[in-house]
């Protein structure tokens, strides 16, 4: 779709002279390649996130580091903000073994699911909302479930597309065996051991309830037919 849009705006081009050119004309122009760069982020910041949840599956922690800004953010539930790539690196290395690559028998599979992207005007930042499965355990240990909401923001910086915070609101994580009907309330969702021993760069920001409290984490873009702030229900 892209190129076909680039293509008809290429065709407009050369029908006349560039002075003979009408302002409806450069307007149309103009239209079609905000078009093309709504439509071209939104591909780079889908496989942005994608690219995130296949490193972090196989334990490239510095490759998913190195899909942020310099200033960039991750907010993983209620461990707190950790800031910058270096950060966010080490965060997640320890917070999945401590050790390059996954430990033997370690299952991490960030299910990435629902993109919602949205593209600021200028076509230079962007939001996205995803949801996001988590199947995690041991070998032989243990196993289990995660559920939770993506509300992260996207900045394209000369040229390329990064990741400038990412939160993950986590409804809960749940033990395999009996699934989340067997979750007490609060259970569900607790501070890493990782946010303690490593302690984030900022506190958590305001938490959510988690499971079987209804959650629902602050949309950022708003509703795409009637333009309004998408507010939770009072």
């Amino acid at each position: 779709m892209a190129a076909a849009l680039i293509t008809g705006a290429a065709l407009l081009v050369p029908a006349m002279p560039a002075a003979a050119q009408s302002a409806e004309e450069l307007r149309e122009i103009n239209a079609l390649s905000a078009r093309v760069d709504r439509l071209e982020g939104t591909r780079a910041v889908k496989k942005l996130q994608r690219a995130f949840a296949y490193y972090v599956d196989r334990g490239l922690w510095g490759e998913a580091a190195d899909l942020f800004t310099d200033d960039g953010t991750v907010e993983i539930g209620i461990d707190g903000i950790y800031v910058g790539r270096d950060r966010i690196r080490e965060y997640l290395r320890r917070l999945h073994g401590g050790q390059e690559g996954l430990i033997y028998g370690q299952l991490n599979e960030w299910v990435t699911l629902q993109p919602a992207v949205d593209i600021a005007g200028d076509g230079l930042s962007a939001t996205a909302r995803w949801r996001d499965h988590g199947m995690l355990g041991q070998y032989k240990q243990h196993a289990e479930w995660r559920d939770g909401i993506y509300e992260n923001a996207y900045v394209k910086e000369d040229g390329v597309w990064k990741i400038r915070t990412l939160r993950l609101y986590v409804n809960f994580v749940a033990p395999y065996e009996r699934g989340w009907a067997r979750l007490q309330p609060g259970e569900g969702l607790q501070r890493s051991q990782t946010s303690l021993d490593f302690p984030p760069d900022r506190p958590a920001s305001a938490a959510l309830p988690a499971f079987p409290e209804v959650q629902i984490p602050p949309f950022q873009a708003p509703h795409p037919v009637t333009g309004r702030r998408v507010e939770a229900a009072r």
